[in-house]
């Protein structure tokens, strides 16, 4: 079994840097265009020329995050603003205690509705239906 894993370690790094190179954006691939960057993996894969010379020279490899920018660029542009600060987050709050209140005031009304109609209908039953000949 030890000697099969020489060969399946040249193969997953070989399937590694394929992958990879066909996931990464053409804007981070460097040095030669994304279609010669393929063929070198594919056809020097086998001595590992081409999966080393990819992981190596092929692609940018900084972090980026969703909007194209590095981590550090962002945080140039946008603030980290706490909850308490945060006159949105505060807006929000105050509008969610008004909608709470205004239920709460409708579960009130109604409870006071349910218990007026059980002191009728139990005044009535204490009166007793009334039998006329």
């Amino acid at each position: 079994m030890l000697r099969y894993l020489p060969f399946l370690l040249v193969l997953a790094l070989w399937i590694y840097a394929f992958i990879d190179c066909l996931n990464t954006p053409e804007s981070q691939v460097r040095g030669l265009p994304k279609v010669i960057w393929v063929l070198i993996i594919l056809l020097f894969g086998e001595v590992l020329v081409g999966p080393v010379a990819w992981l190596v020279a092929g692609k940018t490899r900084r972090p980026v995050t969703s909007n194209g920018s590095t981590p550090t660029e962002w945080h140039r542009n946008h603030r980290w603003v706490a909850p308490d600060d945060n006159p949105e987050f505060l807006r929000s709050l105050k509008d969610e205690n008004k909608q709470d209140e205004s239920r709460l005031k409708d579960w009130e009304a109604d409870l006071r509705r349910r218990e007026e109609e059980l002191r009728r209908k139990n005044r009535e039953a204490a009166d007793g239906p009334e039998d006329t000949p």
